[in-house]
């Protein structure tokens, strides 16, 4: 039997030969070398609103993009709002299966097949909605919390003071309205300091001039100016008459309430102060009309007071506008109004008293808005009460302001023509018992002119 050279292990080497060679150890994976990415590649969107666009993240789900969209456009509840991808940012999946130039996204399904395998997409809006405000990306300037002030003061011919001092505020922005309209310029006003007791108040109000208007130092020491000034600077005021014709001699109080946002001015004869806002007469009415008020021992045919009312109510654009009033020219109003106080049952003479006593405010004006409150809506502001039952009370309240040659295209529909038509006995609450002699009769006239 012939045996390999092969077949036996007496020319290999021994065990320990092959002990000397070892495996080396496995270089650790590249992978593990470097750290884990710290962001992940964002996926970006474009909205395009006709030539208006943004760039935002791309969102996950079609309920998300819309919600974006909207968001950024802001349209009414009403308007048409879609959304559509070209076909050329869209997924090639997406893209090949559509013939148009544009996929429009309907839902879910739509938005992910459009959005699939892209790093980025633009999203167009069609919709009939106006288009997304401009941002302004100038940041607003700082606000002015304090600024020096200096007023050189005359306090009698040849007499003058300076003072110097700080105006400031906690929190609002002296420099600026809150629209953004900036406070500069020079102001025609009135100055009023009060020092009395612990008392210290400093008070401006005026109007600005206009840029570049030129005028005369001199002109601020003309008392005639400083009047024109003092009632320029008068607050709006309603004046009032109130007339009691009674058939008979009655022993009756009056009592007047104010509302919060109304004030009593002047009053004549002066009433009894009963408390805030309420104030009364005690009188005895004679058959004819005359009032004897006891407290100032006068005799009167009306009792005349003035109503302040808030500043920050009064809006001229608000009180008088087409639809509650009308307005014309200056030249039909006057006889307009005559024919209107006749339909509200007053008197001749006393159509012919509140035309003339109210004739220099209206001659102001080329033209003229106006209109008449209802009895509720005066009671709210000026509520009157009279011990004397029965009584009718009539009270005419008219609110008026003056208007431009364009303004009153503004009044269009709602001129003389309509207002002649219109019926203010409705509105006013008149009564057939309003003219009865026999009746205890209450009749006020009020005039407002808000500017």
């Amino acid at each position: 039997m012939l045996l390999s050279p092969t077949s036996t292990n007496t020319s290999l080497p021994t065990q320990a030969f092959w002990n000397k060679f070892k495996p080396k150890p496995k270089e650790p994976e590249i992978q593990n070398k470097q750290g884990p990415m710290a962001v992940a590649r964002q996926r970006l969107l474009t909205l395009a609103y006709g030539e208006i666009e943004t760039l935002c993240k791309l969102p996950h789900s079609f309920h998300e993009l819309m919600a974006v969209a909207q968001d950024w456009t802001k349209p009414p509840p009403d308007a048409m709002f879609n959304l559509r991808v070209p076909v050329e940012y869209a997924s090639i999946q997406a893209a090949r299966l559509v013939a148009g130039d544009y996929i429009y996204l309907t839902g879910e399904d739509s938005y992910q097949i459009a959005i699939m395998g892209v790093q980025g997409i633009r999203v167009e809006i069609v919709s009939d909605a106006p288009p997304p405000p401009v941002e302004d990306p100038t940041p607003p300037p700082p606000p002015v919390l304090e600024m020096p002030g200096f007023f050189d003061l005359e306090l009698m011919p040849g007499q003058h003071v300076a003072l110097d001092v700080t105006v400031s505020s906690d929190e609002l922005d002296m420099s600026r309205m809150e629209d953004g309209t900036l406070v500069d310029g020079k102001y025609w006003g009135k100055l009023d300091i009060v020092h009395s007791g612990d008392t210290h108040t400093m008070e401006f109000s005026g109007t600005r001039l206009p840029p570049g208007e030129d005028y005369s130092p001199e002109l601020l020491l003309d008392s005639r100016v400083i009047s024109k000034l003092a009632v320029v600077a008068k607050p709006t005021t309603a004046k009032c008459h109130l007339t009691i014709l009674s058939p008979a001699q009655h022993y009756c109080d009056v009592v007047l309430v104010f509302s919060s946002l109304w004030k009593l001015g002047i009053a004549w004869p002066p009433p009894e102060h009963v408390e805030e806002h309420k104030i009364k007469y005690f009188m005895r009415v004679h058959p004819g009309g005359a009032l004897e008020h006891f407290e100032s021992e006068m005799v009167v045919t009306a009792l005349y007071y003035e109503a302040v009312p808030d500043a920050s109510m009064v809006d001229p654009n608000n009180f008088i506008a087409p639809r509650n009033g009308f307005a014309m020219s200056f030249r039909d109003f006057i006889p307009h109004l005559m024919i209107v106080l006749d339909q509200l049952g007053m008197s001749l003479h006393a159509k012919t008293a509140f035309i003339n006593n109210n004739m220099s405010a209206f001659s102001a004006h080329k033209n003229i808005a106006y209109r008449f409150l209802s009895p509720s809506k005066i009671a709210a502001a000026i509520d009157i009460t009279i011990t004397t039952e029965p009584c009718v009370f009539t009270r005419i309240f008219l609110i008026f302001r003056g208007l431009t040659d364009d303004e009153v295209g503004i009044f269009a529909g709602a001129g003389e023509k309509e207002a002649n038509a219109y019926n203010w006995r409705e509105i006013v609450g008149w009564s057939e018992h309003s003219k009865d002699p026999e009746q205890f009769r209450v009749l006020e006239t009020s005039v407002l002119e808000v500017s």
